[in-house]
Order: C-alpha cells, then structure tokens, then sequence
C-alpha cells in the first residue's frame, strides 16, 4: 500500500486548484481595497498552499460530504490568513496551521452537532464520499472517522510522521501519553479495518 503521505498528496493538486478560486473569492469579500487583495492572494499561495495537504487531510477527516469538505477546508484557510499576526513563531508555521485547522474542525463538528448533525458515517454516505481513488485510503478515512476527535488528532499527526513529542506539543500533553494513546488507537482501526468498519 502507499504510504498515507503519497496516497493523499496525490489527491491535493487537484482539490488545490478549486479551492485556490474560492480562497480568493473569499479574500475579495474580506477585503475592499486591491492591494489586500493581492496581499491576501500572495500569503494563500506561499503560506497556505506548501501546507495545503494536511489542511485537506484534517478537515477530509472530520466532513463527512464534499459540500461540508468545502466548508471546512475554506474556514480554515481563511482563519490562517485572519490569525497570521498572532503567529509568534515559537513553533513551526506548520504546527501553527494544523493548530488552527484542527481547531476550526472541532468547532464546526460542535455547532452542527447543536444543530443536530449526526457524526455517524453511513454506509451509504461513504459510497457518495470517496475521498481518493485508493480503496484501502477511503476504509482508512472511514475507520479514522470513527474515532474520538482527539484521537483523529492524534492519528493524523502520527500518520504525517510528526515525533511523539510534536503531537504532544500540538495537542498539549505528554510524549509518554502521546506514545500509549498511538498504540490504543492504532489496536482500535486495525479492529475497524478487520471488520471492514461497521
């Protein structure tokens, strides 16, 4: 299987080119006069785009159709651009924009749950989804979604190849308890992948 790094970089270029023309759209209705425009524009293609496929990796992850996909993925990108000042450069730009994207994920999990938005992946909302061509990518995706919002954190980190210790720092606990949560979740997709889901 390839790894999860190629499998889904693969995918990024195409989905990058569209949301590149809705970033932009969303950047001139922030913005009203043309030099932030092409400010704005500029920071998109040399501060989000080199980081775009962990963006798209951490919201694919918490969305469930192409449409709330969509959502996130822009939500994001424009909470980077909005939040680029309060960077202080302690950590690394790319911890920086995970933080954020994991953070507007969870918050738009939370308020379409007070909406009453179901989490549950359905079989057939799978078959509608698929997020890559590769088979055992989408069962992986699907497995991952089962998990608890923290533990898709986790897992995602630890599949884009971050140290315990980077995981730790990002979700804000130890390395050793990085470590045994990595095993637990791990026993836990290969049961779902095993079971093919359910």
């Amino acid at each position: 299987m390839e790894s999860w790094k190629s499998a889904c970089n693969s995918q990024v270029v195409s989905i990058y080119l569209k949301k590149n023309k809705i970033l932009c759209n969303t950047f001139e209705n922030q913005n009203t006069n043309q030099e932030n425009i092409i400010l704005s524009n500029d920071f998109y293609t040399t501060s989000i785009v080199p980081h775009s496929g962990i963006i798209i990796k951490i919201c694919r992850a918490y969305t469930d159709s192409q449409e709330d996909f969509e959502d996130f993925y822009q939500e994001a990108c424009l909470q980077i651009w909005k939040s680029r000042n309060a960077f202080q450069g302690k950590s690394k730009w790319s911890t920086w924009i995970y933080r954020v994207t994991l953070n507007v994920c969870l918050t738009l999990v939370k308020k379409k749950r007070k909406r009453g938005y179901s989490q549950e992946i359905r079989n057939e909302a799978l078959e509608d989804n698929k997020a890559f061509e590769n088979e055992d990518l989408n069962l992986l995706y699907a497995a991952i979604k089962k998990l608890s919002e923290i533990d898709r954190a986790i897992i995602l980190l630890h599949l884009e190849e971050n140290s315990h210790k980077e995981i730790a720092a990002i979700i804000g606990t130890s390395p050793n308890n990085i470590a045994v949560r990595i095993n637990r979740i791990k026993k836990q997709l290969k049961k779902l992948l095993d079971g093919k889901i359910n």
